[in-house]
């Protein structure tokens, strides 16, 4: 299988049709049909790495001042306990929880609604642990590569750009500070420059503006950890509102 980082952006673009979504469709297609996706999503942020082992998962809808009907969004794709315990076995010595009591966040089924709208693709997610530095979190994608040859989509979710303290919701603009470090990521990631994905914040000022909390950024690490020596492919890139980029790669397409 090949693996992907698709940028997620606001909630809204699942009740949206845009060139972010028209992607996310079209990467539906282009894909070999996983037998199952496991996600890493900005939004399930914990101390030590969690996997999601229910047969269920619940749609988590983590967002606050949308309009009533991005909460009656369902999406019950099944789950996948034997994958769940195939990542433990994987991540070993790494102490991983299997968990009950999470399920998919939006930064995970909001894509999957216009990528699978059928939810009929088991999805397991993993965890951020925030704990850890970058190179933990390459690390850990590379260990979970072997899932891609039993017909697994490493799917990473987040944002590249992401400082919602300077997101300007009406603005079609990027701040320099975003176009240079968004561009350093896409130029590093089709060069396979992956030791300078893990080591982003020697950027400096563009990468602290960017990434002023690490978890938007870290699923792409888990994807290029996954990705070996496949080739890289922007699937869309753009940064939107000033300081959101949805920046989208996959490997071995």
């Amino acid at each position: 299988m090949p693996c992907a980082f698709l940028g997620h952006g606001t909630p809204m673009n699942v009740i949206m049709d845009n060139v972010w979504t028209r992607t996310w469709q079209n990467l539906g297609h282009q894909l070999p049909r996983p037998r199952a996706i496991l996600a890493v999503s900005a939004h399930w942020c914990t101390r030590g790495i969690g996997v999601t082992v229910m047969d269920s998962p619940p749609t988590i809808h983590d967002f606050g001042g949308f309009p009533k009907q991005m909460y009656e969004i369902s999406y019950p794709a099944p789950g996948d306990p034997a994958l769940a315990l195939r990542v433990c076995e994987l991540l070993q010595p790494l102490a991983v929880v299997p968990d009950g009591s999470w399920g998919l966040d939006h930064g995970t089924w909001s894509v999957l609604c216009k990528a699978y709208p059928a939810a009929d693709i088991p999805v397991v997610q993993l965890s951020l642990d925030m704990t850890r530095p970058p190179k933990f979190h390459f690390e850990v994608g590379a260990r979970l590569a072997p899932l891609r040859d039993e017909g697994v989509l490493i799917l990473g979710t987040g944002n590249v750009v992401h400082n919602l303290m300077l997101f300007d919701r009406g603005g079609d603009f990027a701040y320099d500070w975003a176009q240079q470090f968004n561009e350093h990521i896409r130029e590093s990631l089709l060069a396979h420059r992956f030791e300078a994905l893990v080591d982003y914040q020697s950027l400096g000022d563009a990468a602290a503006l960017s990434v002023p909390t690490p978890e938007h950024y870290y699923p792409l690490l888990y994807v290029a950890g996954a990705a070996g020596r496949d080739p890289a492919a922007i699937a869309v890139d753009g940064v939107t509102s000033g300081a959101m980029s949805m920046l989208s790669v996959t490997f071995g397409l």
